[in-house]
C-alpha cells in the first residue's frame, strides 16, 4: 500500500508564531531541520494538538505543511493532522494536505463524537471516504478512554483492516484497555504500525509498540529514541533509567491542570533548548503562570537537555 516506515520516534512539533501571532516560517525551518536531522526520527506530524492545527486557517495549515516539508527536504515524511468535523470537509482538507506535500494523514475523530459518541460504523466510513477521495495513507487515532470518541476494539480492528490505514496512534490512557487490546490488534493486523502517544505514560507503553508519536518528541528526541530502543530490546532497567531522568521534564510539561497547557510548555522547552526565541501561542491557549519558563528550563537542564 505504501512504504512509510514510522517504526521509531515520530515527533509532533509545535507551530511557531511570531510575537504578533502570525505563523513564523523561519522558525519552522529551524525546528524542522533540527528534528529532521536527528537519526531515529522517522517523520513529523504537523497540525496536531501540539501544533495548534485547529487554530489555523486552511491557508495557514497548507503553508505550515509546505514549510515543514521544505525544512526536511524529503528526508522524512510529513504527516498532516486531518481535523475537519464533517467527512466531506475533512476529505477536502486531506486533498489540500496532499498538494502541500504531506505523505500521510493523522485522522482525528469527528469532534461532535467527543460529547455525543458515534453511530456504529461511522468511524469506518470516515476513514474509507477520506482515503478514497484524497488517496492519503491514514493513521488510526485512538482517543482517550474518558471521551466518547474512543473506539471500541471491534471498531479499531475494522478501521485497521481497511485500505489506506497503515498505522495507529494509540492514546487510550487506560492501561487495562491497553494491556488487553494492543495484543489483539497486533495479532489480527501484524502489518499495522502501532505507535504510543502516551507522553506521560511512556514507560508502561514502550514495550508493546513499534514507536512513539508524541509532542514530547519535539523537545526531547534524543532520550526518547533511546527509550524506544530500550523498549524494543525489552531492557526494562535501561528504559527505567531514561524514564527517571526525564521525569522532571515530564512533570513540568505534562503534569499540569490541563493537557493543553503542555503545548505552551513545549514552546518554553524549545526556547530553553535554543530552537525558538519565544513561546507565543494562539487563543484559546493562554500563557503559563510566571516562573513556568524557568521551571521548565531547570527540568531540561536536570535531564541534560540544555
Amino acid at each position: 500500500m505504501n512504504n512509510i516506515d514510522l517504526k521509531g520516534l515520530v515527533p509532533a512539533p509545535v507551530t511557531p508564531f511570531t510575537r504578533d501571532g502570525e505563523v513564523d516560517h523561519d522558525a519552522i525551518q529551524r525546528l524542522g531541520r533540527w528534528l529532521g536531522g536527528i537519526d531515529g526520527v522517522k517523520g513529523l506530524v504537523v497540525l496536531g494538538h501540539a501544533g495548534e492545527g485547529t487554530f489555523l486557517t486552511s491557508d495557514e495549515q497548507t503553508a505550515v505543511i509546505e514549510s515543514f516539508a521544505e525544512s526536511v527536504s524529503g528526508s522524512i515524511p510529513i504527516i498532516a493532522g486531518i481535523t475537519g468535523e464533517g467527512t466531506h470537509v475533512a476529505a477536502k482538507e486531506a486533498q489540500r494536505a496532499v498538494k502541500a506535500g504531506a505523505s500521510a494523514g493523522l485522522l482525528y475523530p469527528s469532534h461532535g463524537w467527543l460529547r455525543f459518541g458515534y453511530q456504529k460504523g461511522a468511524p469506518q466510513d470516515r476513514y474509507r471516504a477520506i482515503h478514497e477521495e484524497s488517496g492519503l495513507p491514514l493513521i488510526l487515532f485512538q482517543y482517550p478512554d474518558v471521551t466518547k470518541a474512543t473506539y471500541d476494539l471491534e471498531t479499531q480492528l475494522e478501521i485497521a483492516a481497511q485500505p489506506g490505514v497503515f498505522a495507529m496512534k494509540n492514546g487510550v490512557r487506560n492501561m487495562r484497555r491497553w494491556d488487553t487490546e494492543i495484543p489483539v490488534i497486533r495479532r489480527e493486523n501484524p502489518e499495522l504500525q502501532v505507535l504510543t502517544c502516551h507522553d506521560e505514560y511512556l514507560l508502561h507503553t514502550m514495550f508493546d509498540v513499534d514507536g512513539a508519536l508524541v509532542g514530547y518528541g519535539g523537545i526531547a528526541p534524543e532520550p526518547l529514541i533511546e527509550l524506544i530502543a530500550a523498549g524494543k530490546a525489552r531492557d526494562y532497567e535501561a528504559a527505567r533509567v531514561i524514564h527517571d531522568r526525564l521525569m522532571p521534564v515530564t512533570k513540568s510539561v505534562y503534569h499540569r491542570g490541563s493537557h493543553m497547557e503542555g503545548t505552551v510548555a513545549l514552546k518554553h522547552a524549545l526556547v530553553a533548548r535554543g530552537i525558538l526565541d519565544h513561546a507565543t501561542v494562539r487563543s484559546p491557549l493562554l500563557p503559563l503562570a510566571d516562573g513556568a519558563d524557568q521551571e521548565i528550563a531547570d527540568a531540561l537542564r536536570s535531564a541534560g537537555l540544555v
